[in-house]
């Protein structure tokens, strides 16, 4: 036993005398970054995206639905779930550089012919004609990492932890955008039919006003006809919002994991405030900061240790063995020590010559799937970046596009007044005072329209600039 622990300490010894470090630098690809994105005036190192959701979204109501999607929506629960599955993996990855051992115990008995030459020498040396075999031992068996192959595999599996930890947060960001979009149309809805009921209001005096004055001979039965299709209409446009209405709250309800049902809001969106001065940052920064940009990269570095691994594989491979154990060819002296006792080393180097081509392959396919990982880490960040711009100009042009709109509903509602006052003074027919109702009714619901989209907007650079997961 002396002899065989001298045997593996001179082998260890020798391994930390030839080992060398393989794990491949990673340098990053130039990602060609602009100093500011486009649309902002100066090159600002804040950035709204580092406010945590809860700062961002101030809303009492919504915050409680996105709380609620956090811990309940099914597709975050998978990720997490994905998540501890790699941190298993990781786990075991650790032990990676460790021996395997194992404990075997056998027993055999044997009884060859008795016209073969062992059968005649059973009978001759031990007088009996099968032969007993009692063995139990442990098994170790280690391959040394010389090449950094076993390092390089846990990289990998650490890379893959590492990819399903920022999967989580991606999915995160997209399910508190998802939340309040959903929410803030919602919010856009119940301003619609509260404009479409208003609306309804005017159409029935209209109709009313319209079939006195058919009954006194002022107008025609055309007239009391154009009247109540503009208040059908808008009857009908209570029914589909009526309808929309119900379906956002049931895609609202399964967003935050549970069955559709009412959503309770107490707010109106003229009451909705998200933060107004809204500062991009540096798209360096977004790079790090967003989670699906950073998943790219970790395939990158990834990738990078599969290299090494291929590499690895066209080195030699030291391996050990070793065993030891008791063994007797009788039963009852089989645990007899030290007479039982046995043990055996084994050390050899193993140099891959020629498979076919094989390991070659792998390495350069593993070159080739990083050179893809580099073009793909590249798409991710300049899709990231115009996201960003997107949602900036929008932002900035829809500003533009809500005080229109509010012009041009203060100017509608009041020709309204003009052609109501008109028609009753016979100065207007009842085409105009349609018209000019269906005209200020569009307006109103296009400025319920644009100011939701502009929430979107906010919401929609808050998840491109990475915000959401913290």
């Amino acid at each position: 036993m002396k002899r065989i622990k001298n045997f593996i300490l001179t082998l260890i010894l020798a391994l930390g005398a030839v080992s060398c470090v393989s794990k491949l630098a990673y340098t990053e690809p130039d990602l060609q970054l602009p100093e500011k994105f486009q649309y902002t005036a100066t090159a600002d190192t804040a950035s709204v995206a580092n406010l945590e959701w809860k700062k961002f979204f101030s809303d009492p109501i919504l915050q409680g639905l996105i709380e609620k999607g956090i811990k309940n929506n099914y597709d975050l629960q998978i990720a997490l779930k994905q998540v501890a599955s790699s941190q298993e993996k990781l786990k075991q990855a650790k032990y990676l550089q460790y021996p395997d051992v194992g404990f075997g115990v056998s027993a055999q008995i044997s009884k060859p012919s008795e016209n073969s030459m062992n059968g005649k020498s059973l009978n001759s040396f031990l007088g009996q004609s099968h032969v007993e075999d009692y063995n139990a031992a442990f098994n170790l068996s280690w391959e040394a990492d010389i090449w950094g192959k076993i390092k390089n595999q846990q990289e990998v599996s650490r890379m893959q932890y590492l990819q399903t930890y920022e999967a989580t947060k991606a999915v995160q960001t997209q399910v508190v955008a998802a939340i309040a979009q959903g929410y803030y149309n919602l919010l856009m809805l119940d301003k619609q039919i509260q404009i479409a009921k208003s609306n309804l209001e005017l159409s029935t005096n209209t109709l009313s006003i319209t079939e006195k004055m058919w009954q006194s001979g002022d107008t025609t039965s055309l007239g009391v006809q154009q009247a109540t299709a503009q208040k059908q209409l808008t009857e009908l446009l209570i029914t589909q919002l009526e309808q929309n209405i119900a379906i956002q709250e049931n895609a609202l309800s399964i967003l935050v994991g549970e069955n559709p049902n009412k959503v309770n809001r107490t707010i109106e969106m003229s009451d909705t405030s998200l933060p107004q001065n809204i500062s991009a940052g540096l798209p360096a920064a977004m790079v790090s900061r967003r989670p699906d940009v950073r998943q790219q990269e970790l395939v990158l570095l990834e990738s990078n240790s599969m290299v090494g691994i291929a590499q690895a594989n066209m080195y030699p491979a030291l391996k050990i063995t070793a065993n030891g154990g008791v063994n007797s060819f009788k039963i009852d002296n089989w645990f007899q020590i030290p007479a039982s006792l046995f043990g055996s080393v084994l050390g050899g180097i193993t140099q891959p010559l020629f498979q076919k081509r094989q390991l070659k392959t792998d390495l350069n396919v593993a070159k080739i799937q990083r050179e893809k990982n580099v073009l793909a880490f590249r798409q991710s960040v300049l899709n990231a970046v115009g996201e960003v711009s997107d949602a900036l100009v929008s932002n900035e042009s829809l500003k533009v596009q809500e005080q229109k709109a509010k012009e041009q509903v203060t100017t509608l509602k009041n020709g309204i007044k003009s052609a109501e006052m008109l028609y009753k003074g016979g100065m207007a027919n009842y085409l105009e005072v349609i018209t000019a109702q269906g005209n200020s009714l569009q307006a109103e619901l296009n400025l319920a329209s644009v100011k939701r989209q502009r929430l979107s907007s906010i919401v929609d650079l808050y998840r491109a600039l990475g915000g959401g997961w913290k």
